[in-house]
């Protein structure tokens, strides 16, 4: 097991910002980014940067910050989200840069796990956002907003109830081995496995990626496995 898992009560968690600035700014984000940013002002919003094929690149806080827009990520994620955002700049009045570190949502992975959102070591396995549970996607897709890029396939899943194949997990168990295991027991080969972990009351807690036929399985002996809501 990759000596990054090993359990830390303080995980900390960076942050990073990239700018997007320019008249034509506002109606550049509405067509890359799956939330509804217009009439943004003093409030921040939840949203995502999703591949072509639906799949979430990253979430990302957005902010107005006067005429220009601020999108807080994980550090780790700022240079593919540019490359993704870049690709679409095409003739448009708008810049995208990365600004340097910020003080993100959450200072902590303790933090992250209660409030049971995914960071970059769950987004990094590039899944569909309803992989994240349908409370990840009530907070950062806007369905009645028009156009953007990964809409019509994240939006036809949805229409047709979501079954996705992989669930994004919170876990407690006595080592990251026997989680590591646990997560992989079930399903075809894919991305199941530990993604984050920290210590816990008893051994380790954390994020996971598991196939859905584990959250049915009524017997995984010493680990406790949950979908995100």
């Amino acid at each position: 097991m990759s000596s990054s898992y090993a359990p830390n009560d303080s995980v900390t968690e960076s942050w990073s910002t990239i700018v997007a600035a320019g008249a034509e700014a506002e109606s550049f984000l509405q067509g890359q980014l799956s939330q509804d940013i217009a009439n943004l002002a003093t409030a921040t919003r939840w949203s995502l940067v999703l591949a072509p094929d639906s799949s979430v690149l990253s979430s990302v806080v957005v902010a107005r910050d006067d005429e220009q827009f601020v999108l807080t990520m994980p550090s780790l994620l700022v240079d593919p989200v540019l490359a993704r955002l870049r690709r679409f700049l095409l003739r448009t009045a708008c810049t995208l840069d990365a600004g340097g570190e910020v003080a993100g949502p959450f200072a902590s992975l303790e933090d992250r796990l209660a409030a049971r959102w995914p960071g970059y070591g769950e987004l990094a396995r590039q899944l569909s956002p309803h992989c994240y549970g349908q409370s990840f996607v009530d907070q950062t897709i806007s369905f009645t907003k028009g156009c953007f890029t990964g809409q019509e396939l994240v939006g036809r899943l949805d229409a047709r109830g979501a079954s996705v194949p992989w669930r994004v997990v919170t876990f407690e168990g006595p080592s990251v081995d026997e989680v590591d295991a646990c997560l992989r027991s079930m399903g075809p080969a894919g991305p199941q496995g530990v993604t984050s972990v920290a210590a816990g009351p008893t051994g380790v807690r954390g994020f996971g990626v598991a196939h859905r036929t584990l959250l049915t399985n009524g017997d995984l002996g010493p680990v406790i496995v949950e979908a995100l809501p």
